[in-house]
């Protein structure tokens, strides 16, 4: 797994530093006395000294009227930053608080991120990672009057070519004179009003409408947020500015980081009354929401979008953290939900939106909502103790929600517009007529699938970023984790902490969804799923799931968030899981925000060596659990440690459906035939779906065996044994008896009903180890007219020397337990000596009890190192 760190990191100056230091910046020694410092002072001090030197070379460069000089200070500022960057990898990785304002001074950035890079490519366009705000000379006027022209190729779906006539510019489509006063064309068109009413009309993004009503007075009220990410805006007049141009760039968060996006002006006009782009139903020539909308279409590819959520897309367009919250989970606190988007909603730092499902027909009908479709939240009443929500629906011709069916709504909606007054009802009619409703807190937590709440970032004084690489594992390790990206996250302060996971945008996402032959649930299925897990463990990693203290909803979002309390002092593991992502690899960013500074690193393995086996369980080698006669079928391996260590063995299954476990027996590397305690040493527990761990404190030097069972006897499928231990070991399959060993047939025995005894007699010319495994016929034989009736005779198997009172057993099947001969009833390995066979002869006893409905057939073989003479069965 490939990884970058990446940190936003306060410059450490005090502020009587920087302004002594930036009266004299235009002095080149004092510049040249500033890099000295950096580089000759060491550890903390020279990257607060380097830090300081690009801060005065980059104020230098501003100041300097010549550009061939300005170009200078700035790779010098450049040099510095990444010098920066190189003494703060050798130093703690210890996040530090995000300065509430950075204008006027240089913030070090690390190195660029080879996946930032890769994520700037996109859709066959450029996103550059976002370096400076854009200058004011860059939307002038071209020469010749030109305008500025994006060469993009924005795709439409067959909706909206029925009904594109052409790209054109604003004066054009909104048939402005271009006589007219520019003020009052930039009024029109760059307008900030409380009573703008954005809809959709056949673009599919109700989702981005959405967030853009839902976040009108983030963009444009307390927090401005559009100043920061609309390129010309005018400061003065708190409101975007017309380009000169015709080039917007817009500042828009995907992919790791803040990138920059431009466009030109030109929007798609219709032939008919249908609107291909975001309109103002109050002013149809507001220009800005339109332009911040093809920038976004441009990031996600194209007018035919084939959907999205709002959170996402608050995500990509504000930059304010993402949640979604599942509102018909049954464990789902609404209480805690409406307490916690009160408290924020006051202060403006939430945006909320909603999302439904699948909708009924009754509802559709009853209350006008509109299925797996996504709705602004515009407003919130807390007045005389209600809880309700201001929904608009941003589909233009959309079915106009109405209070019936709202069963809350409408005791505390119409009534009360009644009993207070005709203003109030009058009001609540203009929003019924513009797709706007009060509805309920409790109604909305009954008819709408998902809250999408995007929280302002500055709520937290801290931020890390972590970028990465996941090549999905092979399906053999799905049920594990040990695949898995996995960090260490520790504080020294208890807190909470928000852990957002974001997956990068690719074409080939954009490929599977434009595919889509259902609804954009499926498309979002076809997309996969994904999680994230947290486990208080010392901020090891982990080899499966067990003891968790967070596990996350698998969502069909880019994004998903985790809101995790930690400790002072320990060490958390977080794991990012998933489940059917279709693509082998992705990256995405893992940021964190907290109160206090973190430190977050890689999670660390438990063992320094790792020693991996393939291997499966096929119809001849998948024997079941330790209760079948069959065990010792299973696939073995012999494990040699020539110094005590700890070890940890995972065992995992190609497909969950089987359930497995792993057992280490001290048998000396031979095949194990059965279990007994006193020579297991350890086992994984309880047989787990898909994967098994076995861990053992501390291991002796010795030879052991590894047995890997599922619990069924002839559950196929393959495996991977994984064994990690603290210092090197050999490990390889233990042969099966038949393996390079002589198998006799025995001749077929047939058993009547009742007990039975019949003996075979053996004999070799040397010293031979052997086996003996029996087991019934697969089909009974008939007696008269009459099949076979079920059996319920079981079997012994032994293995004698002598006859009579002298008889000794050398060997006998199932610890000598009668067995059902369904299954292979089989003897441990024992010894045949010429001698002792001359002397005292040698058989094989096999004993019978119970009853069968008919006579019962016996097969068997012996395997042998050498060749075994038989006789024939004889009854005793």
């Amino acid at each position: 797994m490939q990884s970058i760190l990446r940190q936003v990191v306060p410059v450490p100056m005090t502020s009587s530093r920087i302004r002594n230091g930036l009266e004299l910046a235009d002095s080149t020694s004092y510049l040249q006395a500033a890099e000295s410092r950096a580089t000759e002072a060491a550890g903390k001090d020279a990257l607060d000294y380097a830090i300081q030197a690009a801060e005065l070379y980059m104020k230098a460069a501003g100041d300097t009227p010549s550009k061939a000089d300005a170009a200078r200070l700035r790779r010098k500022c450049q040099d510095m930053i990444t010098y920066a960057e190189r003494l703060k990898s050798d130093l703690s990785e210890t996040a530090q608080p995000v300065p509430s304002a950075t204008k006027g001074r240089i913030v070090a950035q690390p190195t660029v991120s080879p996946i930032l890079q890769l994520g700037s490519r996109l859709h066959g366009n450029e996103f550059p990672i976002w370096q400076d705000e854009p200058k004011v000379d860059e939307f002038d006027a071209l020469p010749g009057d030109g305008s500025f022209t994006d060469n993009t190729t924005f795709s439409l779906s067959t909706n909206q070519m029925s009904n594109f006539a052409a790209w054109v510019r604003p004066a054009e489509l909104f048939q402005l004179d271009r006589q007219n006063d520019r003020t009052a064309l930039e009024d029109a068109m760059m307008q900030v009003s409380a009573s703008s009413n954005l809809v959709q009309d056949i673009t599919t993004d109700c989702s981005v409408v959405a967030s853009l009503s839902a976040a009108f007075n983030v963009l444009t009220g307390k927090h401005t947020v559009l100043s920061s990410i609309f390129y010309p805006f005018d400061l003065l007049k708190k409101r975007p500015r017309l380009s000169h141009s015709g080039k917007y760039v817009m500042k828009l968060n995907f992919n790791g980081c803040a990138r920059k996006v431009v466009v030109d002006d030109r929007l798609p006009s219709s032939r008919t009354s249908r609107a291909l782009f975001v309109v103002d139903r109050q002013n149809p020539y507001l220009l800005w929401p339109a332009l911040l909308e093809k920038a976004y279409l441009k990031v996600r590819g194209g007018y035919d979008f084939p959907g999205s959520n709002s959170g996402t897309d608050l995500w990509v367009l504000i930059g304010w953290i993402p949640e979604q919250l599942f509102l018909q989970r049954e464990d789902i606190d609404l209480d805690n939900v409406w307490k916690r988007i009160e408290v924020a909603h006051k202060s403006g730092n939430v945006v909320v939106t909603l999302g439904t499902g699948r909708v009924s027909t009754e509802e559709e009908e009853v209350m006008g909502l509109i299925g797996e479709h996504d709705y602004a939240v515009e407003n919130i009443d807390t007045s005389g103790g209600s809880r309700r929500l201001l929904i608009k629906n941003p589909w233009c011709d959309g079915p106009s929600m109405t209070t019936l069916g709202w069963s809350n709504t409408q005791h505390s909606g119409l009534s009360e517009a009644v009993s207070n007054g005709s203003s109030q009802k009058r009001s609540m009619q203009e929003h019924a007529a513009s797709s706007t409703l009060w509805v309920a807190f409790e109604d909305v937590a009954q008819h709408f699938e998902s809250m999408y709440l995007n929280w302002n970032p500055a709520l937290f004084p801290c931020r890390r970023d972590h970028h990465f690489a996941w090549e999905l594992p092979p399906k053999l390790y799905g049920a594990s984790l040990s695949r898995n990206p996995q960090f260490s996250v520790s504080s020294h302060n208890a807190g909470t902490i928000w852990v957002l996971v974001s997956r990068h945008f690719v074409d080939a996402e954009l490929d599977i969804a434009r595919e889509r032959r259902d609804s954009m649930a499926a498309v979002a299925r076809q997309l996969g799923f994904m999680s994230i897990l947290a486990f208080e463990n010392g901020g090891r990693k982990l080899q499966i799931c067990r003891g968790e203290i967070y596990r996350g909803p698998y969502v069909d979002s880019p994004q998903t968030l985790a809101r995790l309390y930690i400790r002072p002092g320990r060490p958390y593991t977080i794991v990012v899981d998933q489940h059917e992502l279709p693509l082998p690899r992705y990256h995405f960013t893992l940021s964190l925000f907290s109160h206090s500074p973190l430190v977050v690193k890689e999670a660390s393995e438990t063992m320094s060596h790792f020693t991996e086996q393939l291997g499966a369980w096929t119809r001849r080698t998948s024997g079941g659990n330790s209760s079948c006669c069959t065990y010792f079928q299973n696939p073995q391996y012999r494990l040699s440690i020539d110094r005590r260590t700890p070890v940890s063995i995972l065992l995992c299954a190609d497909t969950d459906d089987i359930h497995v476990h792993v057992d280490v027996v001290w048998a000396q590397g031979r095949r194990v035939d059965n279990i007994r305690v006193k020579d297991l040493v350890a086992s994984s527990g309880e047989y787990r779906r898909g994967c098994a761990v076995a861990d053992i404190a501390m291991l002796e030097t010795g030879v052991y065996t590894l047995v890997c069972s599922a619990f069924d006897a002839g559950q196929l499928g393959q495996f991977s044994l994984r064994v990690g231990t603290m210092s090197p070991i050999v490990i390889r399959p233990v042969p099966v008896d038949s393996a390079g060993r002589f198998a006799t047939k025995l001749p077929q025995i047939h058993l009547p009903q009742g007990d039975e005894r019949f003996r075979l007699p053996l004999d070799v010319s040397w010293l031979t180890k052997a086996s003996v495994s029996m087991h019934s016929s697969s089909a009974p034989l008939q007696l008269g007219s009459r099949a076979n009736l079920p059996s319920s005779q079981v079997l012994r198997v032994s293995i004698i020397h002598c006859w009579g009172p002298e008889q000794a057993t050398i060997a006998v099947s199932g610890e000598n337990e009668f067995q059902n001969p369904a299954n292979t009833i089989r003897t441990p390995q024992f010894d045949m000596e010429p001698d002792r066979i001359r002397r005292e002869g040698l058989w094989i006893l096999v004993e019978s009890m119970g009853s069968h409905g008919g006579t019962l057939s016996i097969d068997g073989e012996i395997s042998s190192d050498s060749p075994v003479r038989i006789g024939d069965w004889e009854c005793v």
